[in-house]
């Protein structure tokens, strides 16, 4: 059954094994799951009408399953992870039962109240027992790779019994709960604060004004700011993107020295600026060209942001005009 609940990609779809006779069931199970996850090998200890259900919540962005299943071994090799590439990353949440992830010579025995990031992008095994019920998270790689600054984080538990842990599995189980009643953007922006939240508990820093964490965002926002101010579609929101942080991290590191990623972006392009019209190869370029070559949307928006913030206008200060800075 697949339900497409607004106009936007949000789609919820559930799938069972009794739609199949049981001699069929495992590979139904089999084709269902590699419908939606990359290349894998697939072990059932008993094959005789073998039962599981999925309810799968997905996006462009994010992807959420809720599966139950008897016993079932997944296990995905090096061969498998260089043919059929997959980087991302799945939060396992158990809920009723065990699982049992290795992963980079680690293990991870789960029960309910813990959770283990898996990568897809390395060899893995996963053992479910019979009496297992798991949600299963998809997660974009550079959402988890920027913040916790590593990749492919350690198959280890992760406490989600009490505190931030608590607060993150009650976000999923809700986020499942609601799954009929939420837009793209509604199951989008509670992702990303799951994700967010996440990586707070992996970094085993669960305190969102950190010094250490909060230093470490604004050196790496002022780094990418300077190397990218030109780019004219350089916003707070497209930079948190592409870094992996969230934008409320973002703004946060950014507040604690007293600017915002709109001055930031400002200010990077009117330094940029004024060190073109300092530059004597740079002597060719109209204003105009200078404003576009520097972010700016038009010659009049440079001119009023470079005459607030250094008294003088472009051309004044090239023409030998300007104030003492």
């Amino acid at each position: 059954m697949v339900s497409s609940l607004s106009a936007e990609s949000y789609l919820v779809e559930t799938r069972t094994t009794g739609e199949v006779d049981p001699r069929e069931r495992t590979d139904f199970w089999s084709e269902h799951i590699g419908s939606y996850e990359p290349r894998m090998d697939y072990r059932y200890p008993r094959t005789d009408n073998f039962r599981g259900e999925t309810v799968r919540q997905r996006t462009e962005a994010y992807q959420l399953v809720r599966v139950r299943s008897d016993e079932v071994a997944y296990s995905r090799s090096a061969r498998q992870v260089r043919e059929d590439p997959d980087e991302d990353y799945r939060l396992l949440l158990p809920l009723t039962g065990e699982i049992v992830v290795r992963q980079n010579e680690r293990e991870a025995r789960l029960t309910p109240g813990t959770g283990t990031l898996v990568s897809f992008g390395a060899p893995f095994e996963c053992h479910q027992d019979a009496s297992a019920q798991a949600f299963v998270l998809t997660i974009p790689a550079h959402e988890v790779d920027g913040p916790l600054n590593r990749r492919s984080p350690l198959a280890t538990s992760l406490d989600l019994s009490r505190g931030l842990g608590r607060v993150v599995n009650s976000m999923v189980s809700d986020l499942h709960a609601e799954r009929d009643h939420l837009t793209d953007p509604q199951f989008n922006a509670v992702s990303d604060r799951v994700v967010e939240l996440l990586c707070m508990l992996a970094s085993a820093d669960d305190r969102p004004d950190s010094a250490r964490h909060l230093t470490d965002v604004e050196t790496m926002v002022r780094r990418y700011v300077r190397e990218h101010a030109a780019d004219p579609a350089l916003t707070g929101t497209s930079m948190a993107h592409t870094l992996g942080w969230s934008l409320r991290q973002i703004q946060l590191a950014l507040q604690r020295v007293g600017t915002t990623p709109r001055e930031l972006i400002r200010e990077e392009r009117l330094r940029l600026v004024r060190e073109r019209l300092r530059c004597g190869d740079c002597e060719h370029l109209t204003i105009t060209d200078l404003a576009y070559a520097s972010g700016f949307s038009s010659a009049s928006a440079l001119s009023t942001a470079f005459r607030q913030r250094y008294g003088v206008s472009p051309r004044e200060m090239r023409h030998g005009g300007r104030r003492r800075l």
